[in-house]
């Protein structure tokens, strides 16, 4: 680092720049494959609904986080247009076309991305209601304020980024230290791979490893997410020491984030979480620049990138006072731009995996009837189904399903989902793996609990069976249309 100049971070921005928007390509592929089933004007939870209550009082309107559709009127073919162009100009940033303009291009080209997915996001209720929607934001609107490939990195910046950083697990080691027991008794891990919302390809194999070693991963990410992030900051003292050692010391906290969240990407699907956590994650990584002739940032940029930090410095303190807090807020918004967030995930860690298994049938006596299921793309069902990887894509039907046995009542879009299976809704149908009357209307839809558990090494040989499971209870129906 030189001052403002941190001139040892180039390849840290191009990480951070190409890293962000291709996660931002998949947030806007996502949205315009599931937005319209899930919210679109036939959809679960239309969002027109909510942008005409938001739009009935200025109390209510307030409540509502800024989006474009409160300026435009919502559309499924406005949202689409949304999304295409967020997909366009996020494959520009990968490309690496917008850097090599002036350090206002890819500004523009940031904040753009993040106006656009903070207007789906801000509409998008349950099924947008993840850490990673704002994680993303955030990300994406510093940055905005990297510049471009003919001038450094600002050094303000790249600060705000390891801050990101430390807020993201700093406070996910806060939450989980406080939480259950589990965590403070090392046996969390014990549990976590098998019940985890939507488990991955290895998450098996994890879970059958010896408890010793679930051990040894708690203690790991207590160490990586309650010490390491403290290091983060180290490259800070370069300004003032000389050598080589702050920005080693700082490289080697950031390579630990990274290596953690490789872990839990072999070992489970949380969308884009891990994915934007070792992206961030890069920004600790200096590279000594080739050429020893310092170089200045232009005086404008310097006040633009000062500004955002003093912004940052304003708006950080609920943030930190949360990291301490005796009630430590969750994944919680302090300001209504999702700027200087609080995260973290997994304060406590569900001991059993509860599916709610979604079956229909044609015939027309529900007690006599042949109940067929339908098949998710990502939640457990067929138990002789190896769970798939689909992060960072996010699934976010199959994401919720796993949130609702945990509820004391089916939330109403669960219902709507039910009378859409009933209707045999084709966009609907498409959010699923398999429909399995291909097209056609059942007579009757209901729900049934089960205990799903992974099967043990020896069950699997002799069956074949991914899964094992035990029926529990009927929650929904029979239900059909009059």
């Amino acid at each position: 680092m030189d001052g403002f100049a941190a001139v040892d971070f180039g390849f840290a921005r191009e990480v951070l720049q190409r890293g962000i928007a291709a996660l931002f390509l998949v947030a806007f592929v996502s949205s315009l494959n599931q937005f319209r089933p899930l919210l679109g004007e036939r959809g679960l939870l239309p969002a027109l609904e909510l942008l005409e209550w938001a739009a009935s009082s200025s109390s209510r309107g307030r409540m509502l986080r800024p989006t474009v559709f409160t300026r435009i009127r919502y559309t499924d073919r406005r949202l689409v247009a949304l999304c295409w162009a967020g997909i366009i100009v996020s494959a520009a940033l990968i490309a690496g076309i917008p850097q090599l303009a002036p350090p206002w291009v890819p500004m523009a080209c940031f904040l753009l991305l993040w106006l656009g997915y903070m207007s789906i996001s801000s509409i998008g209720q349950t099924f947008y209601g993840f850490g990673w929607e704002m994680l993303l934001l955030e990300a994406g609107f510093l940055a905005a304020f990297l510049g471009s490939n003919d001038q450094p990195p600002p050094t303000v910046v790249i600060v705000l980024f390891w801050w990101l950083l430390f807020r993201l697990e700093f406070g996910a080691g806060m939450i989980k230290i406080r939480g259950g027991r589990e965590w403070r008794d090392l046996t969390a891990l014990t549990y976590h791979h098998e019940t985890q919302p939507m488990p991955g390809p290895l998450s098996r194999q994890a879970h059958l490893l010896p408890r010793w070693f679930h051990k040894g991963e708690v203690l790991g990410n207590h160490f990586a997410q309650l010490v390491v992030p403290f290091f983060l900051f180290a490259p800070i003292l370069g300004l003032f020491l000389p050598g080589p050692v702050p920005a080693v010391v700082g490289a080697v906290a950031a390579a630990i984030v990274i290596a953690t969240q490789l872990w839990l990407v072999l070992t489970g699907n949380f969308a884009w979480l891990n994915w934007a956590t070792i992206v961030i994650a890069f920004s600790g990584i200096g590279v000594p620049a080739a050429s020893a002739v310092p170089v200045e940032l232009p005086i404008p940029w310097v006040v633009i990138t000062s500004f955002v930090g003093i912004l940052y410095v304003a708006l950080s303190w609920p943030a930190l006072r949360n990291l301490f807090a005796h009630r430590q807020l969750m994944n919680a918004s302090f300001n209504r731009w999702q700027l200087a967030n609080a995260y973290g995930a997994f304060g406590t860690v569900t001991k059993e995996r509860i599916e709610i298994v979604v079956e229909g049938t044609t015939e027309e006596d529900p007690d006599a009837a042949d109940w067929r299921e339908y098949a998710f793309k990502g939640k457990p069902g067929d138990v002789r189904r190896v769970p798939r990887q689909f992060a960072p894509y996010h699934l976010r039907l199959d994401w919720l399903m796993w949130f609702l046995p945990l509820g004391r009542s089916l939330d109403d879009w669960f219902t709507a989902f039910v009378v859409r299976l009933l209707e045999a809704d084709p966009p609907t149908l498409a959010l699923l793996h398999r429909d399995p009357f291909d097209g056609a209307r059942p007579r009757w839809v209901r729900a049934v609990s089960y205990r799903y558990r992974f099967s043990t090494r020896a069950e699997k040989r002799a069956t074949g069976d991914v899964w094992v499971r035990e029926r529990r209870r009927i929650v929904l129906g029979p239900v059909g249309l009059r």
